[in-house]
């Protein structure tokens, strides 16, 4: 890694209204909020403003390094680079590198490399050059990287939770009395713990937090990218304290653990404005929990940034664009169903529109938009919202989800009298869901005349763009998957990730599609009850082009790697 030689003079230079600065321009930090820090900073008197800033969850730790990189043209090393152990150990004091935020992290070019989280202080650098002798060059990270390796290389080798845990009393902890546990989930410690738990999600961009009781342990696995990683967990004896603190956080009633309860959290961590879905269930030793985080900054409605693009988006707009008819998107759980269907009421949402949407949640709140929440204790479910919301005299009406007969008449009867109708169905591929509907007992003369076209979609994970290596596709793998069909090049090129890559080489996800388009011939065969595979034949001669083959293309473009493409699309086609 190319570190940067210790220029005291640029870190004089480099300071922390400087830091801020960049921060409001490229983190999102806001000038009250900036201003707010800055008043209790100076009536503290001894509260240092950058850490002010990040225990108020302005702005990440992440944030702080990135900008300090920046302003230094420093690299950015986090601690699952840094080396496992030091040779020869440089003689500095625990106690100093915490107090500076400083650890030693390699020997480069006969000088002491220095990780640091604020290098705003050029003291501690030459106390460093000074102890050890040598010249000292710098490399920034996240304070909790800083820390870990503190502890890696100088400490018990404990974890920031590690440390928290010893601070419990987990003997106590296992008691079941309700007053005890609530007592517990509000302690600081325990506040800290979830509080952990929730700040891992949240750095390692994690759409979904398990936190899952066991007989022997209690474990934390984080669905990153559509895939689970399991992560460092309390032991089980804090089970009861660490689940009755989130439901304290979600408003769920900590002493009912018979029955299911749901309920949503709202809060700010590093910087980020949070909603998270929770969800509680009674299993054998206790109640699992799953969170949905939904970071509103960061979403992007945007069809490009999904993975749309070319004559797969030209088509699907031209669908969208039209004055009535059902839109269904399909696919599983977790395929990014919701997320298409918000980017195109936002493309639909203009001033000569009327949008109401019924929902089971309400994930995103949209400016512009009338969402409703089903609440089925109360007998609002989606067929009674839908029956309320046509006297509304909306011009778009969006149905969270086509779950019996009921709703799908209505949501026919709103198309046919001059609605368009945005819905999801949990199917396969596009031409089951047509069988689907059948099979719900809708006519099918009534699906000819009101559906104009069918999403199918799946999310396969990004390559990293920076640790992706190509590689010619061997002669077999061409044959069996038909590779030579998606590009004119020669070799054909396939990708991978790089076995060290960090994350696994992954980054982001992105949506491979099947649009089936209504037209004369599919109506025809409807009219005469065609299976699945007869619709999809038929499709496929108006331009369907499969998910397997849209991920084939994707794969062959370097966006995704065929193994990805495969596990995704497995069964469907592959």
């Amino acid at each position: 890694m190319p570190y940067t030689p210790i220029d005291t003079q640029l870190i004089q230079l480099a300071n922390t209204e400087q830091l801020c600065a960049w921060l409001m321009h490229n983190s999102g930090l806001k000038t009250v909020d900036l201003e707010r820090a800055q008043r209790l900073s100076i009536e503290s008197e001894d509260t240092e403003l950058l850490g002010l800033l990040t225990r108020l969850g302005l702005v990440s730790e992440m944030d702080l390094a990135r900008g300090w990189a920046d302003l230094l043209d420093a690299p950015l090393l986090l601690a699952d680079a840094a080396p496992p152990l030091l040779d020869p150990l440089p003689p500095l004091t625990e106690r100093f590198m915490r107090h500076h935020q400083i650890v030693p992290v390699g020997w480069h070019q006969g000088g002491l490399c220095v990780l640091a989280a604020n290098p705003s202080q050029r003291f501690a650098f030459e106390a460093v050059a000074y102890a050890c002798k040598v010249p000292v060059w710098l490399a920034i990270g996240p304070r909790n990287d800083v820390e870990t390796l503190i502890e890696r290389y100088y400490g018990q080798g404990r974890s920031a939770m590690g440390t928290l845990i010893e601070n419990i009393d987990e003997q106590s902890s296992a008691l079941e009395d309700i007053e005890h546990l609530k007592d517990m989930a509000s302690e600081a410690p325990v506040i800290r713990l979830v509080n952990l738990i929730l700040q891992r999600a949240v750095e390692n961009s994690a759409s979904d937090i398990h936190i899952e009781p066991f007989e022997n342990q209690l474990q934390v696995r984080y669905r990153i990218d559509g895939v689970l990683h399991e992560a460092e967990a309390p032991p089980s004896s804090l089970s009861a304290a660490v689940i009755s603190r989130v439901k304290i956080m979600a408003r769920l009633d900590i002493a009912e653990r018979r029955l299911p309860q749901d309920g949503r959290i709202m809060l700010r961590i590093q910087g980020k404005e949070l909603d998270l879905r929770v969800s509680t269930v009674p299993t054998s030793f206790g109640e699992s929990v799953v969170m949905r985080l939904l970071d509103r900054q960061t979403v992007k409605f945007d069809f490009q940034s999904l993975g749309f693009d070319g004559q797969r988006l030209e088509t699907f707009l031209d669908v969208l664009e039209r004055p009535h008819g059902i839109l269904l998107v399909t696919g599983p759980t977790g395929s990014g169903k919701t997320t298409t269907l918000y980017t195109a009421l936002s493309r639909l949402n203009t001033a000569e529109r009327k949008i109401i949407t019924v929902e089971d949640p309400v994930e995103y709140q949209l400016e512009g938009i009338n969402q409703i929440q089903v609440k089925p204790a109360i007998g609002l479910d989606f067929a009674g919202a839908l029956r309320s919301i046509v006297r509304q005299d909306p011009d778009v009406i969006m149905i969270g989800e086509i779950r019996d007969l009921e709703t799908c008449r209505i949501a026919i009867q709103s198309a046919l009298t001059g609605h368009l109708v945005l819905s999801t169905l949990h199917t396969n591929s596009a031409a089951a869901s047509i069988t689907r509907l059948l099979d719900m007992g809708v006519e099918s003369y009534l699906i000819a005349s009101t559906v104009n076209g069918i999403l199918a979609q799946r999310l396969v994970r990004r390559l990293d763009p920076e640790t992706r290596e190509a590689f010619a596709a061997p002669e077999q793998l061409i044959q069996e998957h038909g590779l030579d069909r998606f590009t004119d090049e020669r070799p054909i090129m396939l990708y991978r990730p790089r076995s060290d890559a960090p994350g696994g080489g992954y980054h982001g996800r992105s949506a491979i599609t099947e649009l089936l388009v209504m037209n004369e011939e599919l109506r025809s065969l409807l009219m005469r009850q065609a299976d699945a595979g007869t619709l999809e034949n038929a499709a496929r001669r108006g331009g369907l082009r499969t998910l397997y083959e849209e991920g084939l293309r994707q794969a062959v473009a370097g966006v995704t790697s065929l193994e990805e493409v495969l596990r995704v699309t497995r069964g469907d086609g592959a």
